[in-house]
């Protein structure tokens, strides 16, 4: 028997994962439906690219659909234990590069709900495996993707 998969995540993730599959079952679905009527009317199914774009579109959309109810269906949600002394899913780190002071601040988010370009990172990367666990002024080497290391100092856990 395989094991599932659980989805750990903020409620604030899991409730957007609701509105995007809402979107997608009243808005998407409904919206390639029509594309693919319109384009079925234009005869010959065999060298219609609309209609080939259209049930392209429409997998897409299904397979979101599925994706998105199954992470629902195995999410965990985070919840907060009041502990800020270290760092765990749902907390944001503040560290700094040592020794050239370099800042950076990140929340440690699961997989489903990571964003790098919003500060949200996956607990699944290698900078949060390295953080997880971890205090104010523990000093640790995070692995970078050429091979090397960089060294942080955790500076505010929130």
């Amino acid at each position: 028997m395989e094991i599932q998969k659980e989805y750990p995540m903020t409620q604030e993730g899991y409730n957007k994962l609701e509105e995007e599959l809402e979107y997608l079952k009243t808005v998407k679905r409904p919206e390639v439906v029509e594309k693919i009527k319109v384009a079925r009317s234009f005869g010959d199914l065999s060298e219609n690219s609309e209609y080939d774009a259209a049930k392209d579109e429409q997998g897409f959309v299904e397979q979101e659909i599925t994706k998105i109810e199954m992470m629902l269906r195995h999410a965990n949600i985070i919840s907060d234990n009041g502990s800020k002394s270290e760092v765990q899913l749902g907390r944001t780190v503040k560290f700094v590069e040592v020794p050239d002071g370099d800042e950076e601040t990140y929340m440690i988010v699961g997989s489903a709900e990571a964003d790098p370009f919003e500060g949200k990172i996956s607990n699944e990367s290698p900078i949060a495996k390295s953080l997880l666990g971890k205090q104010v002024n523990d000093e640790i080497n995070v692995p970078l993707p050429n091979g090397n290391e960089m060294r942080v100092k955790i500076v505010e856990i929130s």
